[in-house]
């Protein structure tokens, strides 16, 4: 697919994947990049118990299932963006990320949007981390700011060829 001109991603991020070499296998038949978000975070955590110590450990530290969740999101996605490290060195960043999507919830509030990717910039701390905007109307503006700010973003939920104009004109502008 690469020499097609095609950058293959997965949609599905897996602690199973991490720990057992299967992110670096995917990587090896030509995967550069991968995808997560609350349902695939579900499903995973639904399917394992690699998760099990983890998950017992924020329980007893934290009340909140949101931060429960971005505990492990956290963990999850910093060790994938560690293993695409050399992908996104080898393309000199043009490829070897790994998205992470803001919250659902906030994808009609503009500064929430734009404090929840600059958050999750921060929680990752990783150059090839991508944070996953919704092309809301009011992501629009959280598009163009976190841009302007230097940050790496992709753009989720467009349904529209205006709506794909619109989220250009934000990149350009």
């Amino acid at each position: 697919m690469q020499e097609l001109g095609q950058a293959p991603w997965v949609d599905e991020l897996s602690r199973e994947d991490i720990q057992s070499g299967g992110l670096e296998r995917m990587i090896e038949e030509g995967i550069v990049g991968i995808t997560s978000n609350p349902a695939i975070f579900q499903k995973a955590i639904a399917g394992s118990d690699l998760y099990d110590e983890q998950l017992g450990e924020l329980a007893r530290e934290e009340d909140d299932p949101k931060e429960i969740f971005w505990g492990i999101a956290r963990t999850d996605i910093r060790d994938a963006c560690d293993i695409f490290s050399p992908v996104y060195e080898r393309t000199g960043g043009e490829d070897g990320y790994v998205s992470l999507e803001v919250q659902p919830d906030i994808a009609y509030d503009s500064d929430a949007t734009v404090e929840e990717a600059a958050r999750l910039h921060d929680m990752i701390d990783r150059p090839n981390l991508f944070v996953k905007i919704p092309a809301t109307l009011q992501g629009l503006v959280a598009i163009e700011e976190m841009i302007s700010r230097g940050k790496s973003i992709n753009v989720t939920l467009i349904f529209s060829l205006e709506r794909y104009r619109e989220v250009a004109r934000a990149y350009t502008r």
